[in-house]
Parts: structure tokens; sequence; C-alpha cells
């Protein structure tokens, strides 16, 4: 074999003697699990502390590893993207992009309009400052209600400071969407749902890929 040989399907390949199944280090397909992470759960790949980690929860790659699309902290719950594809990974996480978070939101306080109506303009933050981009009431009565609230930054527990800048306290915090893509009802904490061709391929027309 002359250097710089591009191996073809029907190709068998020998090192010392042994075959090699060389299909399998080609470029592999992409893929992209939508998986639901539970409270307590870490998005890395090992804590020195012995906590759970969502990467023990997904199937193994025979080759590549899976990156996460962002992060939840560990009293956050929701989807998490999941993809073996870099390049797709980086353009969901970057800033230009300014793709949309959704998250359910259970609130702690009393919320008004004017409340709301900042949280929407915006508040200062000790990082520079920040805002939703929609907020809206859902469901619920007395102390404890719920609301839907986007953001199109990634910066550190953004949703959870940008209510307790208001002096109301997150008891809840479930992410619902990442661009276009939604959390299945279906899919319980510690399961994933992986896009079928059609999203896929939706998600990376969505990115420019």
């Amino acid at each position: 074999m002359q250097p710089g040989y591009h191996l073809k399907p029907d190709d068998h390949l020998q090192i010392n003697g042994r075959v090699v199944k060389w299909e399998k280090y080609a470029e592999q397909p992409t893929r992209v699990l939508v998986y639901h992470k539970p409270v307590g759960e870490l998005v890395t790949r090992r804590d020195p502390e012995g906590r759970p980690v969502i990467f023990t929860q997904l199937p193994r790659l025979q080759v590549g590893r899976w990156i996460a699309v962002g992060r939840l902290d560990i009293n956050t719950s929701g989807m998490i993207l999941v993809t073996n594809n870099g390049e797709l990974a980086n353009r969901l996480m970057h800033p230009s992009q300014e793709v949309e978070r959704e998250y359910a939101v259970r609130i702690l306080g009393e919320v008004d309009d004017a409340m709301l109506a900042r949280l929407k303009q915006g508040v200062e933050l000790d990082d520079g400052p920040a805002h939703f981009e929609d907020v809206s009431f859902y469901a619920g009565e007395g102390a404890n209600k719920w609301f839907y609230a986007t953001v199109k930054q990634g910066r550190n527990r953004l949703v959870r400071r940008l209510w307790e800048s208001q002096g109301v306290k997150v008891s809840r915090l479930i992410r619902v969407r990442y661009g276009d893509v939604t959390l299945p009802e279906r899919v319980r904490a510690h399961s994933f749902y992986e896009l079928e061709a059609k999203e896929l391929a939706a998600l990376m027309e969505f990115v420019g890929l």
C-alpha cells in the first residue's frame, strides 16, 4: 500500500498479519440525543466526588465520544442535547447563533406584571446586563407559581440569577426546549430520545450545516 492511499469500501486491511476492521473508523454519521437530566446528575465525564454523571446513562459509541451541548447545573433538570458531531455542538452553543433556551420555572414569592416587565427589559447582574426574551405565567395558585422563561445566552445559572435579582426564589427549574428541539413528554428522567433523520436534517439546517 502506498502512502496517501484512500481505502475503498471493499478493501481489506491487514497490519502485521492481523485484519483491521477499518470501516468503523471512517467518518461517523451524525447522531443527536435528547437526554432528560434529573436533579442530582452532573453534565461532566467524571466527578471526583463520585456523583452521578449523564454520560454513564448514554449508549456507548464505538468511535468518537458524546459531546453535551451546554450544561445544566446539578439542581436543574430537563433536556440536554448530546451529539457526536463537534461542529454541530459548537454552532448550537456559539453566542452568535443566539439559540433560544426555554425553561419551566416554579417560583416561590410574589410575581407581578411590573416584575415580569423588568425581567424582559433587562436587569444588571454581577457579570453584566441580562434579560428574558419572553416570560409568562403558566399555572399555579398561592405561594408557588409556574412560569415559562426564554433566554438566548448560556451564561452560568442565568435563569436563576435573573429571578433572584427580583427577590423571589426558584424552587424548581426544568429546561424544556433548546432551539427548535423540545423535550418530549414521554422521555422520563434518566432516559433519552434519538432524533430521527428528518428532525436531524432540520437541526443541521438550523445551524447552517
